[in-house]
């Protein structure tokens, strides 16, 4: 089992500091070596196998990743009730990158789940977890498969699994990385402990599931996936999209224009699958430090396979277990895929984020703040064709783009934009 850990605390400068500064305020703390004990339940190791996996552990052991801003007399741990932290994460201990510790389910929604398994096997309270989903009719199933498919997802929460393909079932193994030598379409080499865990994230919450199906490194506008340890997850630092809502002109067009073309990736790419969004909010997008905007969030994100037939898998009432319910309340309130539209994305960010983002914000000149807010007014009615929405949307993000503005600022594509039309 595993043992309580050594780690050492940081005491960074704020998140507005340049990496080089952090980096050299971790140095100097290096050398202090201060005593810190790190225990398994604040990671959740004490209730693996039902976690998302180990594979970031030895990171955390060898004092690899680090919380920042926590130093006390004591030493302390952070609030254990908290979903997110700050960190720094080294992989060679010279330098330093900021990321985000986070929970998939608060401390006490945990507590909460884990409660009802226990219920639901008529056990006490408190129980062996770990346990109680093994002996399920699903898990069982799991155990005998090879490839995983439709009916071991069959009425799981989340959106992403609402119509999955074979396609997508298959994508999920072969890019599973809580697991050594991935890369086969079969689960021949999972090992028992590797089936609970991926069965367990695919029932509480997808969002590093995705993370790992469609990585930035790969084009993706998601956020980078680092690992996991217990019940958290380490994935890369964002500035949330909410703090650019007083943002000055050129970067407010420049990540809202941003948003509008990732939200077009969604439905079309190479890959000829089509995300949608079942909500947004502002927590969901944020921008990295060389200015380019991704995907924080998304584990509201659903996905049909514009490839392949869909494969429906519809909540029926006989077929709802424990797993469907680890994050719910078993109803999923979720639209059928035949329902779900392409103007369905845009209409969500028009009305939850753009408009709030780009409010008033090109009021020094009023025929242009003009046509931005009838652009938004379109692609925000929901009582329109999707054929007017879509067209809305591509004249808003042309607008925008004439609105963008070519300097270092935005590193992440400049010089390039001196060049090349339209970056």
């Amino acid at each position: 089992m595993w043992s309580c850990v050594i780690l050492a605390l940081t005491s960074l400068a704020p998140m507005a500091l340049s990496l080089n500064t952090r980096a050299k305020t971790i140095a100097n703390i290096t050398r202090l070596k201060p005593v810190y004990n790190f225990g398994r339940s604040f990671l959740g190791l004490d209730k693996c196998n039902a976690c998302i996996g180990t594979s970031l552990c030895r990171k955390f052991f060898k004092e690899e990743i680090r919380f920042e801003n926590w130093l006390s007399a004591g030493l302390k741990l952070p609030p254990s009730n908290k979903k997110m932290y700050f960190a720094n994460y080294t992989a060679d201990t010279e330098s330093w990158k900021p990321v985000i510790i986070s929970r998939l389910q608060s401390k006490y929604q945990n507590d909460l789940f884990d409660r009802k398994i226990c219920i639901s096997a008529s056990k006490k309270v408190t129980c062996s977890i770990e346990n109680v989903l093994r002996g399920t009719e699903r898990f069982q199933k799991w155990l005998r498969a090879d490839r995983l498919t439709a009916e071991l997802v069959q009425s799981l929460p989340s959106p992403f699994l609402r119509c999955p393909s074979q396609r997508l079932l298959d994508r999920i193994v072969r890019r599973y990385a809580e697991v050594r030598d991935s890369g086969s379409v079969l689960m021949r080499q999972f090992s028992d402990r590797d089936k609970l865990r991926l069965l367990y994230t695919l029932s509480v919450n997808t969002h590093p599931i995705v993370l790992q199906l469609f990585p930035g490194s790969e084009g993706w506008p998601f956020v980078r996936y680092f690992g996991s340890c217990g019940r958290v997850i380490v994935t890369s630092w964002m500035n949330p999209i909410k703090t650019f809502y007083n943002a000055s002109l050129e970067v407010t067009a420049d990540i809202a224009y941003q948003l509008l073309k990732i939200t077009h990736s969604l439905r079309n790419n190479d890959l000829n699958y089509f995300f949608y969004y079942t909500s947004v909010h502002d927590n969901m997008f944020g921008s990295f430090e060389d200015g380019r905007l991704y995907i924080t969030d998304a584990s509201g994100i659903g996905i049909i396979d514009k490839q392949e037939d869909k494969e429906f898998v519809h909540d029926m009432p006989g077929e709802k277990d424990v797993f469907s319910c680890l994050a719910s309340d078993c109803k999923t309130g979720l639209s059928p895929c035949d329902k779900v539209n392409e103007a369905q994305n845009f209409i969500k960010i028009c009305k939850d984020i753009l408009s709030h983002l780009l409010a008033g914000k090109f009021s020094s000149s009023p025929s242009l703040q003009k046509k931005i807010d009838r652009f938004l007014e379109l692609c925000s009615n929901e009582m329109l064709s999707p054929k007017v929405t879509l067209e809305a949307a591509g004249w808003l993000m042309e607008l925008l783009r004439s609105q963008r503005s070519c300097d270092p600022r935005f590193e992440y594509r400049y010089p390039e934009c001196k060049y090349i039309k339209g970056y």
